[in-house]
């Protein structure tokens, strides 16, 4: 049984999304959960759920809080007692195969990065999110990076593709994933001077690189695995969050407007039911951080329950998949992958920025 670390004080509803994501999670997943926080506010929280004691659930006390409005690089530095340090040190010490947690975003990156260190052969670490596509449910598209590095080299965006070629194959069992570079248009010649840079690079991987792919792509389902700068990647991931908004009000609004309307609405439940699931974000728990030692898996703020369940499914089956293992090995493969000039077979016939 594997044991995850939930940092319970992190997100806007802590602890209670928190605990009873927990206590579903231990529930149905055949998992082991180490709740990290203020003592007494957890155990608190837990008495609200009878039969909590006879669950896999342990709490362990930290004493200070990484707030939202903290400085993610002073917070990590000056809260050595955070709940979000001590989750990590718990995955550096082998107690926990992985954390999870909903708090500021930054830090979580920076303390994951501090603490548990880094895979060789990477950079940075990035932020990996499943996007919904037309393919189906089970046809996400992975998205590198979602935030993680505003500002990137042409090597990082191959760094990128090999760590989202990697987690596509295990999380999604994709046998061969497709992977695109973000651009403004499909020819090689399109883009700004990263994506122009880092062109030769992927082309060069031993991965199914398809090419450039455009905005449009991220839900059409063309390519498994789509590359780009965190600039762009989280703009990307905040505009869809607004989407989803925009088309769930306005079909509320639409779909009650007249009496007919309301008993379409009736007839079709389920398919609407069905529409809500795939655009959910709960529905994929949290975004991974790829290349850090360990696993670390980062949630949205507003994390319900339902989410935070499903961050500890995902942060289990990475540690399961040995996603990380895989990462440092097809890096390691390229011969200047460890000490930074990956990849290495391009070193001399490509110039990096």
């Amino acid at each position: 049984m594997l044991t995850i670390a939930v940092d319970a004080m992190g997100g806007d509803y802590a602890p209670k999304s928190e605990v009873e994501g927990a206590i579903e999670a231990t529930r149905t997943l055949n998992v082991r959960v180490i709740l990290v926080g203020g003592e007494d506010v957890i155990r608190k929280e837990l008495e609200h759920h009878p039969g909590w004691k006879d669950l896999p659930i342990e709490v362990r006390h930290a004493s200070q809080v990484i707030t939202m409005e903290d400085s993610a690089a002073r917070a990590v530095r000056q809260k050595r007692d955070s709940s979000m340090r001590v989750a990590s040190r718990l995955v550096r010490e082998g107690i926990a195969a992985g954390f999870v947690s909903a708090g500021n975003t930054g830090a979580v990156m920076a303390t994951a990065k501090m603490v548990q260190g880094m895979v060789p052969g990477v950079d940075r670490p990035a932020l990996a999110s499943a996007f919904p596509t037309v393919k189906g449910p089970d046809k996400p598209v992975v998205v590198v990076d979602v935030g993680a590095n505003v500002d990137c080299e042409p090597k990082m965006l191959a760094q990128f593709a090999i760590m989202g070629e990697a987690y596509s194959r295990v999380i999604f069992h994709t046998e061969h994933p497709r992977i695109g570079l973000l651009s403004i248009g499909e020819e090689d010649h399109k883009g700004n001077d990263l994506t122009r840079a880092a062109m030769p690079l992927l082309k060069s991987l031993p991965i199914n690189f398809i090419g450039n792919v455009e905005g449009r792509d991220l839900y059409t389902g063309n390519s498994d695995v789509i590359v780009c700068d965190g600039f762009v990647g989280n703009v990307a991931l905040k505009v869809s969050e607004g989407l989803v908004d925009v088309i769930r009000h306005m079909l509320q609004d639409s779909l009650g407007a007249t009496a007919t309307r309301k008993l379409g609405y009736l007839l079709a439940r389920q398919a609407f039911v069905d529409f809500k699931k795939r655009i959910d974000y709960s529905e994929y728990g949290g975004a991974p951080l790829l290349g850090v030692r360990g696993v670390c898996i980062i949630c949205h703020g507003r994390s319900t329950p339902k989410a935070i369940r499903n961050a500890i499914r995902v942060a289990k089956e990475f540690a399961g998949g040995g996603i990380n293992q895989r990462i440092e090995q097809e890096l390691a493969a390229w011969p200047s992958g460890a000490n930074g000039n990956f990849p290495g077979k391009l070193a001399a016939g490509a110039e990096l920025a």
